[in-house]
């Protein structure tokens, strides 16, 4: 089995959108070269970071123009410094 591993202070996020066909409220089909790159991810791997905030699993909002986009079998990817990640979502209770 074969697997990104980051070096360095880098962060892989998984990109992979669950492929649906976006349409506007009249039925025009948005293509995939009009949409907006997203900012919320998942968290795949970490690279040498000391003390990170985060782990494995976790969402993460990032800088909107950082990182590497990449095609790793049939997955797109950001590989992305650790530093150009902004928040983590976290899930609360309503109060």
């Amino acid at each position: 089995m074969k697997e990104l591993q980051p070096l360095n202070e880098n962060v892989i996020l998984d990109l992979t959108d669950d492929k649906k066909e976006q349409k506007t409220a009249s039925g025009i089909i948005i293509p995939d070269s009009a949409k907006e790159k997203p900012q919320l991810a998942k968290v795949l791997a970490i690279g040498n970071v000391e003390n990170p905030a985060i782990v494995v699993g976790d969402s993460v909002l990032f800088k909107k123009y950082s990182g590497t986009e990449v095609d790793y079998e049939g997955r797109k990817l950001l590989v992305i410094p650790y530093g150009d990640l902004l928040a983590k979502v976290v899930v609360t209770e309503a109060i």
